[in-house]
């Protein structure tokens, strides 16, 4: 039996993971590093009040067997660029060295397609050091999740999903061979894929749309 470690359980895939989580008997408590608590009870949860500025106080608390990180952010949430900076690179740094020294078996980091530590692009330069580092942590197994755009239920509405997945719609059709990849993919699939992937003999690796859509089918 195991504990599962999450980190941004109130987002789209986060919300998705934490369900799947309850209902998987291969785990025995979810701790949900939260800054409040959360709609959801269950007796596997363990919420765990957390200061996302000072994380390392809680390196104690920081303990299991499979870590999934899925916080991300936004420039209009967060328009002050080293914050933003923080948020995408340094906090998912942070928490998965804390996660190395306190030997956690797996660690599962949402990126982007395209992340890259040579891109312009601010996101996905974030995205791509925050691998770069993570890979080299001491983990058995190190999984990035690269997702193209995601669709599913949100806890707020936002006019630019709605546009974004009227286009996907319309151009989906046309995206086959090496451009299948940038078709939207569901939350729940994602979610699905990363504890796939946690508890099978997959190795480490970058897993993007089709392979996300393969394994978290299965």
């Amino acid at each position: 039996m195991k504990t599962a470690l999450v980190f941004g359980s109130s987002g789209l895939v986060g919300q998705q993971l934490v369900q799947q989580l309850i209902h998987n008997s291969t785990y025995q408590k979810i701790k949900l590093f939260i800054r409040k608590n959360p709609n959801i009870q269950n007796p596997k949860i363990e919420n765990i009040n957390t200061n996302f500025d000072n994380i390392e106080t809680l390196s104690s608390e920081i303990k299991g067997d499979d870590c999934f990180f899925c916080i991300g952010t936004t420039r209009k949430k967060t328009p002050n660029k080293q914050d933003y900076i923080n948020i995408e690179y340094n906090l998912p740094v942070t928490i998965g060295k804390i996660c190395s020294d306190n030997n956690v078996q797996n660690f599962t980091y949402i990126s982007s397609l395209g992340a890259s530590s040579k891109k312009t692009n601010l996101y996905l330069k974030n995205k791509g050091m925050a691998e770069e580092e993570l890979r080299e942590l001491n983990f058995k197994k190190f999984i990035v999740i690269r997702p193209s755009f995601l669709i599913g239920k949100r806890n707020e509405e936002r006019l630019g999903e709605k546009i974004g997945i009227f286009a996907m719609k319309c151009i989906s059709p046309i995206l086959v061979g090496d451009l299948k990849k940038y078709k939207s993919i569901n939350a729940e699939i994602v979610a699905k894929s990363m504890i796939n992937i946690s508890n099978s003999e997959i190795q480490s690796g970058v897993f993007e749309p089709p392979q996300l859509l393969q394994i978290g089918r299965e």
